[in-house]
């Protein structure tokens, strides 16, 4: 299972977890009580749970050039959302940041 932290304007909001078998799962850290890191999960105790990469977090990723790049660079396969995620997660557009937990 890999894990790595969420942040939303420079402060710690939540996690996001692989699961098995393609499953993701991200949560609000329980004193996490600022703007939500998407109007799509507002901020609540329960976890969401996703069947497949969380669509929010996979429109963070590049695409094109940016994304050919980032896989030779990094030596991932393209199917590998969060090791994406993770690698650019520092430089993201948008308020939201990804670090490795």
């Amino acid at each position: 299972m890999r894990a790595a932290k969420i942040w939303q304007l420079g402060l710690p909001a939540g996690t996001l977890r692989e699961l098995d078998k393609g499953k993701y799962e991200f949560e609000y850290l329980p004193d996490y009580k600022a703007q939500p890191v998407s109007v799509t999960m507002p901020v609540r105790a329960e976890a969401y749970c996703f069947e497949g990469f969380p669509p929010f977090f996979e429109g963070l990723l590049p695409e094109g050039p940016q994304l050919e790049a980032l896989l030779r660079q990094a030596k991932l396969d393209e199917n590998d959302l969060f090791g994406q995620l993770v690698q650019v997660g520092g430089d993201l557009v948008g308020s939201v940041t990804v670090t490795p937990l």
